[in-house]
């Protein structure tokens, strides 16, 4: 299995990366390397996290506020996003809808 990263997963990794080292040198670093250990958790293990819409599911980082939102069919793991978790979550739906079609991108409801 591989994995494959969308431009805008990559664009959205250089932003936080780019920002971390701006708020203190080195830390976007430890970013990355967070992003990293998340990618080798989820090829190792990819339905071990729960799912975050129809057919993708959301791997959380440990020292940062940010999930690796992919998507796992047999040949691959589509990271679709990397993703602030203080953004709305609306923001991903559209991304799945558009890169999955229409069933794909609904979000789970929460509990009441």
């Amino acid at each position: 299995m591989i994995i494959r990263v969308l431009a805008c997963a990559e664009t959205e990794l250089s932003e936080a990366v780019a920002y971390y080292n701006e708020q203190c040198p080195g830390l976007g670093f430890k970013f990355a390397a967070e992003t990293k250990a998340a990618l080798a958790r989820i090829m190792d293990f990819p339905d071990a996290w729960p799912k975050f819409s129809g057919r993708s599911r959301r791997c959380l980082l440990d020292r940062f506020p940010y999930g690796v939102l992919y998507h796992k069919s047999p040949d691959e793991i589509l990271v679709v996003a990397v993703m602030h978790l203080s953004r709305a979550p609306k923001r991903w739906a559209d991304r799945l809808r558009e890169t999955f079609g229409k069933k794909s991108a609904r979000h789970p409801r929460r509990p009441d």
